[in-house]
């Protein structure tokens, strides 16, 4: 429990204007999103920004990475959008609790370490993928729609007016930072830019254009619905997929805060952390979320490092709904969509143009495809589950073409086959196919001591070549078998006849 009772981070040198500011900058940049992610699942604006509010602050107090943001995604509101179509938001809420027990129960389970298993290519085209994603989700700023339903683009004076002001903003951004540090550029432009348009009395579309965010505290609420198994039938598909796209959304997060800030984050206290907001959120009106890299990339860049920035962000978030929705509302969106293309053109790894040519040509296909399914199907967690799996079914076959075997004959007329490489699934084909069973001499040596057994298909490999050998009349040694190999093949000798076994320290023959 120590990890959580020093939940502010008093050991940490904090420089509270900084986490202040960049809190306030963060909650005007979450106000847009949030609405945005609840109308895409078909729910009430307030539901997104309660949720943006609850999971933004018990992440933030409890969570393992100071200074991520979470709160409501536009993930789990893909997920979502179908269940609440079919059965209403009371399902909603009742999902969303029971993805936070699951992602407790994988925090508590320690299944945060997994995130390990993401290769770098897979990072790489994760990163790139959603910087692309978070620039197309600022085109829609340039339509409009009618109330035909019918989309158009901006022409004329308000396409202008709106590109003039989006540039000014990202001119802001760009270049305050090389005058002073004093405020961060990103507030400092939202700040500018709506003191223009509401100064001048500029004709341009607000956030009050895109929904009301009056509210008030978000209310307890046990969502209502049939406590039975009919219902956790429904529930349960959405919410494991939800609890999964959550973890890996954040964990990934996590992974990208640190190394921006060179520090490194808790991934399985991240986990309890999620889970417990998203039960939280689930009783409180909310529509579950996860963590946000946008809005935490917002942050990181503002310079915020510590736990407050993410307190602030949210209490303001709660303070604009409650008491401040009419100035909230003014604001234009011209100035947060400056600040999010911004943040795509930091996100975007630059660099990876760069290894083109120079990486291994699998690796650059992966980051490649990872961005493609991110941008096409705007799901990063399934964008990184091909990405995993593309990358173990390219690192099996490149180590199935490593096993090789060296032939010699001694003295007394004994061939000895030196295997070289591991012996697993992948592997088993090149593997059979080293020996010459017929034309070998009465007495075969198979040497493994620059070589593993790893797997079941292995075993049965090396079963399988001895009852070859066996049946030419012919006697096979296996010499060099490493430890971990042998205790593989005593598991394994109630289950596969493994014929003959010899080794200096270690002897079965069936």
């Amino acid at each position: 429990m120590k990890g959580y009772l020093n939940i502010f981070d008093f050991s940490q040198k904090v420089n509270y204007k900084t986490e202040i500011l960049s809190g306030l900058t963060v909650a005007l940049a979450l106000v847009p999103e949030a609405v945005a992610f609840a109308l895409i699942a078909g729910l009430s604006p307030l539901t997104g920004l309660y949720a943006a509010f609850t999971i933004g602050l018990i992440t933030s107090v409890f969570g393992g990475r100071p200074g991520m943001i979470s709160g409501a995604t536009g993930a789990s509101a893909v997920v979502i959008v179908a269940l609440a179509k079919s059965h209403g938001v009371e399902y909603i809420f009742a999902t969303v609790v029971l993805a936070g027990i699951i992602q407790v129960l994988a925090g508590l389970l320690k299944l945060g370490k997994f995130i390990r298993l993401v290769p770098h290519p897979v990072m790489f085209g994760f990163v790139n993928g959603l910087a692309i994603v978070i620039f197309m989700s600022q085109i829609g700023q340039f339509q409009t729609v009618d109330q035909a339903g019918n989309v158009s683009w901006l022409a004329g004076s308000p396409l202008y007016t709106m590109l003039g002001l989006v540039l000014l903003t990202m001119l802001i951004i760009w270049g305050l930072p090389k005058l002073t540090k004093a405020i961060p550029s990103s507030l400092a432009a939202i700040l500018t830019i709506s003191a223009i348009v509401i100064g001048f009395n500029i004709d341009t579309r607000s956030v009050g254009d895109i929904a009301s965010i009056q509210g008030g505290f978000p209310p307890f609420h046990i969502p209502f619905v049939p406590f039975t198994l009919d219902t956790l039938l429904i529930i349960l598909p959405y919410a494991a997929i939800v609890a999964g796209v959550g973890l890996i959304e954040s964990l990934l997060t996590l992974n990208l805060i640190d190394e921006i800030t060179e520090s490194r984050g808790r991934g399985n206290k991240e986990a309890v952390a999620q889970g417990m907001a998203n039960i939280v959120t689930g009783f409180f009106s909310g529509m579950g979320g996860c963590a946000m890299i946008g809005q935490s990339l917002i942050n990181i860049s503002s310079g915020a490092r510590a736990r407050l920035s993410g307190i602030v962000a949210s209490l303001m978030l709660l303070a604009f709904i409650m008491f401040g929705s009419g100035l909230i509302e003014q604001i234009p969106m011209a100035a947060l969509t400056g600040v999010m293309v911004m943040v795509a053109i930091g996100t975007f790894e630059w660099a990876s143009f760069k290894m083109i040519g120079r990486m291994p040509k699998h690796d650059i296909f992966v980051g490649m495809l990872v961005a493609a399914v991110t941008v096409l199907l705007h799901n990063l967690a399934l964008a990184v589950l091909v990405g995993v799996i593309i990358s173990a079914l390219v690192f099996a076959w490149e180590n199935a073409k490593r096993i090789r075997a060296q032939k010699t004959v001694d003295e007394k007329g004994v061939k000895h086959y030196h295997i070289y490489g591991p012996l697993f699934f992948g592997s088993v084909s090149a593997f059979n196919d080293k020996f010459e069973v017929l034309a070998d001499p009465a007495e075969v040596v198979i040497d493994f001591s620059e070589s593993r057994i790893a797997d079941m298909s292995g075993i049965e490999a090396v079963n399988k070549i001895t009852e070859r050998y066996h049946k030419a009349g012919k006697k096979v040694h296996l010499k060099h078998l490493s430890p971990d190999c042998r205790q593989l093949l005593r598991n394994a000798n109630d289950i596969i006849d493994v014929n003959i076994i010899e080794d200096p320290t270690y002897r079965v023959v069936v």
